[in-house]
């Protein structure tokens, strides 16, 4: 399955890489779920907690430039595959081992993982999509993402509250292991699926933005996708857990069933990726048809200012609401963020410029869990939640300043 790939048949490419990166990320979804509540069966402490679930997002910083360059230079397939493998071993880590030291180890070798397969699953979508349909592919391929946090946090409190926690890591490494054997099967290499200048530079059909606003929009789509990967991977997923838990205590009473608060997590933090997961793809296919990427990711961010502001309320029936409307804008904003990226011109150095875009992301996601629990004991979680409602109204006057330089451009 080496063959050479045509942009013509994209599902080809998609499926297998779609399955691929949707299975690798049960284990990472399923730890920021169950960790927070279950750390004594994990044999850490909860000061730990937001060391461990950062410390990927951490070894990001260094890897996802190399990881660019990379794919730059080589072909994608053995990249891609081999770093499924690699995240089938790190989960697999979480399950045999306990104790702080083996579980650092863990998640240090998912974010080598995790920069081979988001860097490079989303060059391979660039290698086989162009203008008029990027935000519709790009959509696409984060269904995959948020299909396997969705996944993850659902099965994650499942199982937990069933097998246990270690039980539960090794179904996930065992479902990680199959991702990575249908990519090696079934994943045709694209490198060559579009042809670039020697020298790296754009492609001449479509010149790289040449009007002297072009670093300015570079440091928006970076400051759209630093703040959703801040507000969402880093403050929600961390913190959902410890929230859920003070409103309603270890257990609550659904249709005269008793949930545990880990399966209500797992369920909470699964309906937000599941509600992403759907976004993703409609609003890029939306972008693609406006042909102006920012006015969509303006209205884009405009239900989770809402969102946020309603679960900062704290109350069961806003809580209720605030959560599908944050999923709205997340899927919205990692989506059009990564298009608005490719539509600055694509390249040799597509993969770095990727780059570049997810280690800012990660730096963001990776201080977010730590500057949480850092600052829940002084100002709530619910000031927390009020403050990414805030964050996300600030990127809404910048998404709308770009739509209307767009507009005009």
């Amino acid at each position: 399955m080496n063959a050479k790939m045509k942009p013509s048949s994209p599902w080809r490419v998609l499926l297998p890489l779609g399955i691929g990166t949707c299975l690798s990320l049960l284990g990472d979804s399923s730890l920021y779920t169950v960790l927070p509540t279950h750390t004594a069966a994990a044999g850490v402490s909860v000061a730990s907690v937001g060391i461990l679930l950062s410390a990927n997002r951490f070894i990001r910083l260094v890897l996802n430039g190399p990881a660019g360059m990379a794919y730059d230079r080589w072909p994608r397939r053995p990249l891609f595959v081999s770093a499924l493998f690699i995240g089938a071993c790190s989960t697999a880590i979480y399950g045999l081992t306990q104790g702080f030291w083996p579980l650092l180890l863990g998640r240090l070798l998912w974010g080598l993982a995790w920069a081979g397969i988001w860097v490079g699953g989303n060059t391979i979508v660039f290698d086989i999509v162009d203008d008029k349909n990027r935000g519709r592919w790009i959509g696409i391929y984060q269904f995959s993402f948020f299909l396997g946090a969705s996944g993850g946090a659902m099965l994650g409190g499942v199982l937990t509250d069933l097998l246990g926690f270690h039980q539960t890591m090794i179904v996930n490494a065992a479902l990680t292991l199959i991702g990575a054997i249908i990519a090696l099967i079934f994943l045709p290499e694209t490198r060559s699926s579009k042809q670039y200048p020697a020298d790296g530079s754009a492609d001449p059909q479509r010149p790289l933005a040449s009007n002297p606003s072009q670093k300015a929009e570079i440091f928006s789509i970076t400051a759209l996708f630093s703040a959703n990967r801040l507000v969402m991977a880093g403050i929600l997923m961390s913190t959902l857990g410890i929230f859920l838990k003070n409103r309603i205590g270890e257990q609550v009473q659904v249709a005269g069933h008793s949930l545990g608060v880990t399966t209500l997590t797992g369920l909470g933090l699964g309906l937000s990726t599941l509600i992403a997961m759907l976004s993703a793809p409609l609003i890029g296919g939306i972008s693609d048809r406006v042909g102006n990427r920012w006015r969509v990711a303006a209205g884009g961010l405009v239900p989770g200012v809402v969102g946020f502001g309603l679960m900062a309320l704290g109350l069961p029936v806003t809580i209720l609401f605030g959560i599908p409307l944050i999923a709205t804008s997340s899927g919205s904003n990692q989506g059009l963020s990564t298009a608005l990226s490719g539509d600055l011109g694509n390249g040799q150095k597509q993969s770095r410029r990727l780059g570049v875009l997810f280690t800012f992301g990660d730096f963001a996601s990776a201080i977010g869990p730590p500057l949480a629990y850092a600052l829940m004991p002084l100002v709530g979680i619910n000031t927390l939640y009020l403050a990414s409602a805030g964050l996300f109204a600030l990127m809404l006057f910048v998404t709308l300043h770009r739509a209307a330089r767009r507009g005009v451009s």
